[in-house]
């Protein structure tokens, strides 16, 4: 199933924990880094080692600490190689180098390590996101992080940040990932900002989107999910591929190629989470 919701709690709250993977998003992300206070990493690490001790019906990923900070080596120790974990979201990525030796770090005696996700929140970490993109098979996913990126660059107009998404989104896709989910949004009462927003991350090119309160998951897959018209689109063009091979044209003029095929198998895909 593709994801679509990706729900972060602080890891220092074992109980909000507990909730959130019931709340119903594809992914949890356990948070150690600015979500827990300086004096409570240590305990918010030594709970999430002990809930990823074994392996989870449900995807947890852990968001750990900055990677040039003193509290990524122990985040990387106590958890790289536990059964429960899904994968690694790695904070305030500027370079590719990043990547390639968290990879090295975190490989298992077989070579195989958990799946890493680069967080890109500064103005460098976005003029390198191609580079980041493809730094090691380990990666699977880039993302965003609008929050310190706007701070960095001085944007004040939410649409100021359009250019990075489009380039995180050309960069990811560029490198063979999936299409990066949108970055939070931070007002957890604005739900009616929240489906406009997720509007708009759509038409650019986002797929799903990271949320930290449970009210926004509907919101989220409701916004991302494909509508009725777009699914008896995507049907049409699959029936004409199977009947015609190659290129051709549907009666309402739509275009088909190996291109079009291909998304409309993603648009189905995404239909049948309804």
């Amino acid at each position: 199933m593709i994801p679509l919701t990706w729900l972060y709690v602080p890891g220092d709250r074992p109980e909000v924990v507990a909730k959130a993977l019931v709340a119903g998003a594809d992914v949890v992300v356990v948070d150690l880094e600015d979500a827990v206070a300086p004096d409570r990493k240590a305990y918010a690490r030594a709970a999430t080692a002990e809930l990823l001790s074994d392996p989870r019906p449900k995807p947890v990923h852990v968001r750990v600490n900055a990677l040039d900070g003193p509290q990524a080596g122990a985040d990387l120790r106590a958890l790289a190689a536990l059964p429960g974990l899904s994968g690694l979201r790695l904070p305030k990525v500027t370079s590719p180098g990043q990547i390639a030796r968290v990879a090295e770090r975190t490989a298992s005696g077989a070579g195989d390590g958990p799946a890493l996700y680069a967080l890109l929140e500064s103005a460098l970490g976005v003029e390198r996101a191609h580079a980041i993109a493809g730094a090691h098979p380990a990666l699977r996913g880039i993302g965003l992080g609008e929050t310190d990126l706007r701070a960095d660059l001085g944007v004040r107009e939410d649409g100021g940040l359009d250019w990075s998404r489009s380039r995180i989104i050309v960069a990811a896709r560029a490198a063979g990932l999936p299409a990066p989910p949108q970055s939070v949004h931070p007002d957890t009462r604005d739900l009616e900002g929240l489906t406009t927003s997720c509007a708009h991350g759509r038409a650019l090119g986002f797929l799903g989107r990271a949320a930290i309160h449970p009210r926004q998951l509907p919101i989220i897959e409701r916004s991302y999910l494909p509508t009725e018209r777009e699914i008896e689109h995507a049907e049409r063009i699959i029936k004409a591929a199977t009947e015609h091979e190659g290129a051709q044209a549907l009666s309402d003029g739509t275009f088909i190629d190996a291109a079009v095929v291909a998304a409309a198998r993603t648009t189905l895909s995404l239909a049948r989470r309804r």
